[in-house]
């Protein structure tokens, strides 16, 4: 039996990152079921720090994770983990009426905001039809995240701290037993007094292996493709482009341009592989809306992206379940809200209040509470 503070269950983005913060407190193990940390979601994410993205919830996390993003702790990563690369929102005529109400909510947000005509879009993305444009919005403090460097800080920050990953940790068993949490694993028995629930897609298994009610998650697919642009086109330069009613979107990506249909369909918690069928939607949204014609896929792939009802994460202890702690719901929003929700998770287990810098954005630690959701 392997003894600590703070067992950590799940190695992607969410427990490295809770596991980072908590280390700092006490002796930390992080019990990964696959080979490697960040095989699922956090290791498909394309990830793009967006605050105008997601509910005033997600908005709050993802704000006050900006100072992060934009200075990490000293030796936490070797480059920025920020590189700027503004979103245009694109509307068609019938979708006037969405990308106005879009534009309201936004304003609030950030200045960043601002309208752009048919003529203005194609002069910074040359490839988007003509017919197809209506008004567009461009954001232009969105950057892309560096994910890995992100991943990788995180988890050899924690081992420099004292903290452990421990691979090929499926867990089979939790109990409570004098105090303390005890795992039954494939790598073995460890216990500690706190078990943080950070299993991603698999977040609602391991409560209900604790014995915990489910928080209602829904683990959805999201597929993505990586396709050559225009030839003899520099087209690294170009923002991420986005339907405003989220019917796709695409973007540079490592010399080529990468697309998704934004898809959401609900499936089990697994080893998600993407269907053809989205794969032809995607391409046949993007030619739609463009001139390219996608001739050859690089590569194709897909993850999970993790809700509850309300969209919201789920951070805060189990009301029913001594020392059981719901850090899950990341949706598609887990890794540019990582640095807060990690801070969130360890001050509301340390402390039991909410950082200064997330509270004072308006979250409330009801809005997070696993027990909203009964």
């Amino acid at each position: 039996m392997q003894t600590c503070d703070y067992l950590v269950i799940g190695a992607g983005i969410a427990g490295a990152s809770a596991a980072y913060e908590l280390a700092a407190t006490g002796r930390v193990i992080v019990l990964e079921r696959e080979e490697a940390p960040g095989y699922h979601t956090t290791g498909r994410s394309a990830a793009q720090f967006i605050e105008t993205y997601g509910n005033s919830v997600i908005f709050g996390l993802t704000r006050s994770s900006r100072g992060f993003f934009e200075a990490p702790p000293e030796g936490f990563c070797e480059h920025p983990l920020l590189s700027l690369r503004p979103v245009i929102y694109i509307a068609r005529d019938d979708q006037l009426e969405a990308l106005r109400q879009f534009e309201e909510e936004a304003r609030e947000r950030t200045p960043a905001i601002a309208r752009l005509t048919p003529r203005e879009i194609a002069e910074r993305v040359p490839i988007l039809r003509d017919d197809y444009l209506s008004a567009g919005l461009v954001d232009e403090e969105s950057s892309d995240i560096d994910v890995h460097a992100l991943h990788q800080g995180y988890l050899k920050g924690l081992k420099r701290l004292g903290g452990a990953v421990v691979p090929r940790a499926e867990v089979s068993a939790l109990t409570r037993k004098a105090g303390l949490w005890e795992a039954e694993t494939s790598a073995g028995r460890f216990c500690a007094p706190l078990l943080v629930n950070a299993a991603g897609a698999w977040a609602d298994v391991v409560g209900a292996l604790a014995g915990a009610r489910s928080i209602g998650l829904v683990p959805k697919r999201r597929t993505a493709i990586t396709f050559d642009g225009p030839e003899g086109v520099d087209c690294q330069g170009w923002a991420l482009v986005g339907d405003v009613g989220e019917q796709f979107y695409f973007k540079p990506e490592s010399g080529r341009l990468l697309a998704s249909p934004a898809d959401e369909t609900p499936m089990p918690p697994c080893d998600v592989q993407p269907e053809e069928l989205d794969v032809a939607i995607v391409v046949d949204r993007i030619e739609r809306a463009t001139t390219l014609k996608v001739r050859t896929i690089a590569h194709k792939w897909a993850g999970l992206r993790s809700f509850v009802a309300d969209k919201s994460l789920v951070i805060g202890f189990d009301e029913r379940l001594e020392g059981f702690f719901w850090l899950a719901g990341q949706g598609g929003y887990g890794i540019q809200t990582a640095p807060a929700a990690a801070k969130t998770a360890a001050s509301l287990i340390t402390a039991g209040t909410l950082p200064s810098a997330v509270a004072d954005l308006g979250v409330r630690p009801q809005s997070l509470a696993p027990s909203r959701l009964d």
